[in-house]
C-alpha cells in the first residue's frame, strides 16, 4: 500500500515538473476550488441548527434546565443575557416534555402543586399561608400569559376571620408587573388584571387591586365606586367612551367617502348624571263608579180618638162607657224611603324613574381636506360645492345623532391639511425601502457573482494557456506505425528503450492519436511511464 501511495506521489511529482507555470497555477486555483467547495459541504451537512428551549428564565431556573441537560448529555447554547437556552432544533420538543415531567423550570413562584404532596400534622396558619402562596402563583403565571407582560409577581393580603366583623378591613391585593420593551400597559389590559385577582380572591374588589409596571408607575387607584372619586373616575370614563365611540363612527363614514386620513372628527358630549323620580296622579270626575249604596225603606201608623163632650166634670168623670165607644178615632199612616249611594272617582297613578346617563347635549366639530390636483409648486385647492359639504354634514348629523330640539351643534370645515411632514416621512421610508431591497439583492448575488467570476477566470486562463511540448521520449513514427497484427488484433507495441528521441508528440497530436486508436495509445504510455521509472531507478 504505501510502495503504490509513493508511486503515485512519484507520477504526479514528475506530471507537476513538466507542467507550465500557467498551468500548474490552474491546477492550484482548480484544486483550491475543489478542496473549498467539499469543505463548505462537509461544514454545512455537519452544522446543527438549534432552536429555542426556554426564554426569560431566571438564574436559578435557567442553572436547574443546564443541570438537567447535562445529565442527559444534549448538547446546548446559552443566549444573550443567559435567560435564554437552545438545544438542536430535533430535540426541542422532546426535551421539554422530559423537563416537565421533572418539573422544571416551575417559574417564578410555587402554584396549586404545593398541595400535592400530603402534609400531615401542619397548623391551620401554615394551611392557610400555603393557600394564599398558591393563589399568588397561579395569578403570577396566568398573568405572565398576557402578549404586555414578560413576568409578574401578585400580594395578597386577607384579614383574619374574626367573631367580630371588623368592616374597615377588607382583601387587598398589589400586582407588579415587568412590561416588555419598558412600554406601558394599555388602559385594557390594566382592567383584565384587576379584575382577574379580584374574581380570584373571596371578597376582594377590582378597585382594592393596585397595579403597578417596572418603571415605577402606578397604573391603577384605589376608589370606591361610592366615593366622590369613584364617582368622578366613572362619570369622565363613560363620558370619553361615549364621545370617542360617536367620534370612530361619524370618521369611518367620512374616510369611505373621502379616504383614509382626510377627515378629522371630535364630539363633546354632555352627559345627565341625575336621578329622578316622577308620580303623577289624575283624578277623572266623568268616570264615576258606584262604591256602595244603602236604601231604608220605614212605615209608621197612628190612631187616635175625639172627645166631643163639653168640658166640665161630667166629661171628664164619665161613667158611661158607650159614651166612650162612640168618640170619634183619627188614624195616621207614614212611609218613609232614605237610600244613601257613596261613588268612587276614578284615578290613575303614573311613576317615572329616569336614570342617569341620558345625553343633555351634543356638540361635533369635523375638518376635511380640501380637494387638490397637481403636485409641488403646481397644487392647487380646488373647493367643494355647497352641496357636497351639505351632504358631509348630513352624513355626520345622522352618524353621531344630532338633535336640533336639544341644542346640538356640529361645526364642518374643509381646509389644507399640512402633510408635509407625512410625505417626507413616507418618502424617506420609500427610499429606505429600495435601499434595503437592493441592499439585499446585492448581497444575495455577491457569491454567485463571485463564483462566476473565479469560473470565467480560469476558463480564460486556460484559454490563454500555450501549447505546452511533453517530451514523453516516445518517437512519432513509431506510435504511427502498425497499430494491428494478422489477426486483426491490436498489436503490442515494443517498449522503448526511454532514450532521448528526436521526435516530440505535442499535446495536439496526443489528443488526435488518443481519438484515432485510443488502445494502442494507452498501451504505449503505460510502457512509457514504466520505463520511464526503471530509467530513473
Amino acid at each position: 500500500m504505501n510502495q503504490n501511495l509513493s508511486k503515485l506521489f512519484e507520477q504526479l511529482r514528475n506530471i507537476w515538473s513538466q507542467l507550465g507555470p500557467s498551468q500548474r497555477f490552474s491546477a492550484a486555483a482548480a484544486t483550491f476550488v475543489l478542496v473549498a467547495g467539499l469543505s463548505a459541504l462537509v461544514f454545512w451537512s455537519s452544522h446543527t441548527d438549534y432552536g429555542l428551549l426556554y426564554g426569560g428564565l431566571s438564574d436559578s431556573e435557567a442553572s436547574k434546565v443546564i443541570a438537567a441537560l447535562n445529565d442527559a448529555k444534549v448538547s446546548y447554547k446559552v443566549g444573550s443575557g443567559g435567560g435564554s437556552i437552545l438545544v438542536p432544533q430535533d430535540k426541542v420538543y422532546t426535551m421539554r416534555m422530559q423537563l416537565a415531567g421533572r418539573g422544571i423550570p416551575k417559574g417564578d413562584g410555587v402554584g396549586f402543586e404545593i398541595f400535592d404532596k400530603p402534609n400531615f400534622g401542619i397548623s391551620d396558619f401554615v394551611q392557610r399561608a400555603n393557600y394564599i402562596r398558591a393563589v399568588q402563583g397561579e395569578l403570577a403565571r396566568t398573568i405572565s400569559q398576557i402578549n404586555e407582560v414578560e413576568s409578574a409577581r401578585v400580594m395578597i393580603v386577607i384579614p383574619e376571620n374574626r367573631l367580630l366583623l371588623d368592616k374597615d378591613k377588607y382583601p387587598t391585593a398589589s400586582v407588579f408587573v415587568h412590561v416588555r420593551g419598558n412600554s406601558e400597559l394599555q388602559a385594557e389590559s390594566i382592567n383584565s388584571i384587576r379584575f382577574l385577582v379580584a374574581n380570584s380572591v373571596e371578597g376582594l374588589k377590582p378597585n382594592h387591586v393596585s397595579v403597578v409596571d417596572n418603571l415605577g408607575n402606578v397604573l391603577s387607584e384605589n376608589a370606591d365606586d361610592d366615593s366622590v372619586a369613584g364617582l368622578s373616575g366613572g362619570q369622565l370614563a363613560a363620558r370619553r367612551n361615549l364621545e370617542q365611540y360617536l367620534a370612530k363612527k361619524a370618521q369611518d363614514m367620512l374616510e369611505k367617502v373621502l379616504g383614509p386620513g382626510q377627515a378629522v372628527v371630535r364630539v363633546a358630549a354632555e352627559i345627565n348624571y341625575d336621578t329622578q323620580t316622577h308620580t303623577e296622579e289624575k283624578y277623572d270626575p266623568d268616570g264615576q263608579v258606584v262604591r256602595t249604596e244603602t236604601k231604608n225603606d220605614e212605615n209608621t201608623d197612628t190612631t187616635t180618638s175625639e172627645n166631643t163632650m163639653p168640658a166640665g166634670i161630667s166629661a171628664n168623670t164619665s161613667t158611661n162607657t158607650t159614651t166612650a165607644a162612640n168618640s170619634p178615632v183619627n188614624s195616621t199612616t207614614n212611609h218613609k224611603t232614605t237610600s244613601t249611594i257613596e261613588y268612587e272617582v276614578g284615578k290613575s297613578t303614573s311613576s317615572v324613574v329616569q336614570t342617569a346617563g341620558g345625553i343633555k347635549h351634543l356638540s361635533a366639530s369635523v375638518t376635511i381636506a380640501a380637494k387638490t390636483e397637481g403636485t409641488g409648486a403646481d397644487r392647487k385647492v380646488l373647493p367643494r360645492t355647497p352641496e357636497e359639504i351639505a351632504k358631509l354634514r348630513g352624513i355626520v348629523s345622522n352618524a353621531v345623532g344630532i338633535d336640533p330640539t336639544r341644542g346640538d351643534t356640529i361645526a364642518l370645515e374643509e381646509l389644507p391639511f399640512n402633510d408635509q411632514f407625512a410625505t417626507e416621512i413616507t418618502q424617506e421610508l420609500e427610499k429606505q425601502q429600495k435601499q434595503d431591497y437592493w441592499w439585499n439583492l446585492a448581497r444575495s448575488l455577491t457569491y454567485p457573482a463571485l463564483g462566476l467570476l473565479a469560473l470565467l477566470f480560469l476558463l480564460r486562463l486556460f484559454k490563454r494557456t500555450p501549447v505546452q511540448e511533453i517530451p514523453i521520449g516516445i518517437p512519432v513514427g513509431r506510435l504511427m506505425n502498425g497499430s494491428r497484427n494478422g489477426n486483426g488484433q491490436p498489436a503490442r507495441l515494443a517498449e522503448p528503450s526511454f532514450e532521448p528521441q528526436p521526435g516530440v508528440v505535442t499535446v495536439d497530436v496526443l489528443n488526435r492519436l488518443i481519438k484515432e486508436n485510443p488502445a494502442n495509445m494507452t498501451q504505449a504510455i503505460r510502457n512509457w511511464m514504466n520505463n520511464g521509472r526503471g530509467a530513473e531507478q
